[in-house]
């Protein structure tokens, strides 16, 4: 070594730049295995052939996925992503196998050592594809699982109200009961559906357990509606779990109405006979029925006896309604209802009596007037009678209803009673006695203004006419008359009261009045 003047080297030498090695030869085995290792989604063919930046991207695009795919959820990855991650997957094999066809490996001795490998990493992607497929489906059990939770909710809640305010609850909650069993019948939440549909039998009919019979009729009947959204299977036993519930709630809720006098028992024993009428509950309507005839009956005899009647009238028209055919009890609730027309018929003489002891003359009218021509042969028809001239009586002259009439007829004293007005009259009295007669018109006669009856000088039937009269035989004591038109109308009845005594002859002036002065 020399060193010149200025105390340089002159042997010092540039050594040459290094050159890329030359291609290795084509090796199909060496492409295989860099594609294959590409292909587990972790760039590890490009590992082998130290394309370092390359594998990051494999990771990346692998931990996008993974990103999108973690937590596992029902409805599991998007296909568009799952398209596009393959499609990735298949360039990254395509672009490593070309790099690898010449290019030597590093990390492993030989190609077909690097394929192998390939092939059992492929492991990697189709175990994640199983673990995934594993996890996804227990995410659909839990989602089911809360489904039902869900719907278990619902149910308990709706059972602490109402139910017609709850009803599309039931339903909805029914519904998920329904879908989980069509739909998911090998899931974990299916398999709980029959142990909760006895919950929900159970909540739904709680108004019967709880001794509500009215109350629980209605959600027992949509109870009988359930088997047609529900399989046989899982219902089991419970497609008729309501049947006797409710044949029992139907009899006692209308069995309670009629004991005490309400109206809408027929429909519920209606219902009983007809959706079961080879039931228990269904034979026990015609006793029901037979025990409210007999207790109306009595009350006939009782305090309110127009209220028994109306009772008895209404009885027999419901009895005959119920569709007893089915049952075999038309024959007897036939009979039933008879016997309440027939109590009601004679039982209206009873209320008669009451109305006219109330004061009531213008109902015991009617009342009477109707018994006496419903029963022709009763014994106490002819009473009715003279109660109905009496009570009409007494509308005009109150005191004149102050005693019960009998049917006493005659007496010691004559009266004659005229008619000095224009129209057929009729004359009821009663007293000692009650009757009533008709007397023809006076043809020259007139009615009397209101106002002329109270002058202390107005004389009816002493114009010197021959007036139409009638003379009978009445008792001492007080008679009240009255006078009624029988063709005139705006006329008021005209009335007297004669007090008979002994040893005198009567005449009694008939005569109507009108409203002018």
């Amino acid at each position: 070594m020399s060193w010149d003047q200025h105390g340089a080297r002159d042997d010092f030498v540039i050594p040459p730049m290094p050159t890329a090695p030359p291609p290795a030869p084509a090796n199909p085995w060496r492409a295989v295995a860099v594609a294959l290792l590409n292909l587990s989604g972790l760039g590890l063919g490009y590992a082998v052939v130290r394309r370092w930046g390359l594998m990051a991207v494999c990771w990346v695009a692998t931990a996008i996925l993974l990103l999108v795919a973690l937590p596992a959820d029902p409805d599991g990855v998007p296909g568009s992503t799952v398209v596009i991650y393959l499609i990735f997957l298949v360039l990254a094999a395509v672009h490593g196998a070309s790099v690898g066809l010449r290019t030597r490996l590093a990390l492993l001795p030989s190609a077909l050592i690097a394929a192998a490998l390939g092939v059992v990493l492929l492991a990697v992607p189709a175990g994640g594809v199983v673990l995934y497929d594993g996890a996804r489906d227990e995410a659909t059990e839990q989602m089911l699982l809360d489904r039902l939770e869900r719907a278990d909710k619902l149910v308990e809640k709706s059972g602490k109200q109402s139910f017609d305010t709850v009803k599309s609850d039931y339903r909805r909650a029914l519904a998920v009961y329904s879908a989980l069993s069509d739909d998911h019948p090998d899931s974990r939440a299916a398999q709980r559906v029959p142990d909760r549909l006895e919950t929900y039998y159970a909540t739904v009919g709680a108004p019967y357990t709880q001794k509500n019979y009215c109350t629980a009729v209605t959600p027992l009947k949509y109870l009988r509606t359930v088997p047609r959204t529900m399989s046989k299977k899982d219902l089991g036993n419970l497609s008729t779990w309501p049947d006797d519930r409710l044949a029992t709630s139907l009899y006692e809720c209308a069995a309670a109405s009629l004991s005490g006098g309400g109206g809408d028992w027929t429909s519920q024993f209606g219902e009983l006979l007809s959706t079961f009428p080879k039931s228990e509950q269904a034979g026990k309507v015609e006793p029901a029925v037979k025990t409210a005839v007999d207790k109306a009956v009595r009350s006939v005899g009782g305090k309110d006896p127009c209220e028994a009647v109306q009772q008895l009238e209404s009885l027999s028209t419901q009895v005959r309604g119920l569709p007893g055919e089915q049952a075999g009890l038309a024959d007897t609730l036939g009979k039933d209802a008879d016997r309440a027309s027939q109590s009601a018929t004679s039982g209206t003489y009873a209320c008669g009596v009451d109305q006219y002891r109330d004061g009531s003359f213008s109902d015991a009218v009617t009342t009477m007037n109707d018994f006496a021509k419903n029963n022709p042969h009763h014994k106490n028809r002819a009473r009715a009678q003279k109660i109905a001239i009496a009570a009409e009586v007494a509308q005009t002259v109150p005191a004149a209803g102050k005693r019960l009439p009998t049917t006493a007829s005659g007496g010691s004293i004559s009266v004659t009673v005229k008619n000095d007005s224009p129209d057929d009259i009729t004359v009821l009295f009663t007293g000692p006695v009650t009757g009533s007669f008709t007397l023809k018109a006076c043809g020259s006669c007139h009615s009397y203004s209101l106002g002329s009856t109270l002058g202390l000088g107005f004389k009816p039937c002493s114009g010197g006419k021959n007036y139409p009269q009638r003379t009978i035989r009445l008792p001492v004591g007080t008679t009240y008359f009255v006078h009624k038109s029988r063709t005139g109308l705006g006329k008021s009845p005209a009335s007297d009261t004669a007090k008979l005594r002994p040893g005198y002859i009567y005449t009694e002036c008939a005569y109507t009045t009108s409203l002018g002065y």
